[in-house]
């Protein structure tokens, strides 16, 4: 039997007995330029795949880039599901930390 928690609040999700709401996220670079230019068409792309797909393969992020694409997947508690919907960016969470007076 496979064993699902919600990724928010930690709570068992049975399946069958409660529902369950999958979050999928991706995360890419937005490419402003839309021009091609000489340099472009003569890089050699068919390498620079190749080393990406080994280094993806080794867990590791290629040079050190954090602009490539990334995905996130996480499974909620239909209570989690309704926090997240309301602020999905964590937003409010953050507004509402206090401070003691020292």
């Amino acid at each position: 039997m496979v064993r699902v928690e919600c990724d928010l609040c930690g709570k068992e999700i049975r399946p069958g007995e409660e529902q369950r709401f999958v979050v999928k996220i991706e995360v890419f670079p937005v490419n402003e330029t839309n021009q091609l230019t000489e340099e472009d068409l003569d890089e050699d792309h068919l390498e620079e795949v190749s080393q990406l797909l080994a280094a993806e393969e080794c867990g590791l992020a290629p040079n050190g880039d954090d602009s490539r694409t990334v995905f996130r997947r996480f499974d909620l508690c239909p209570a989690c599901r309704k926090r997240f919907l309301k602020d999905p960016l964590g937003r409010e969470a953050h507004l509402n930390l206090s401070f003691s007076e020292n």
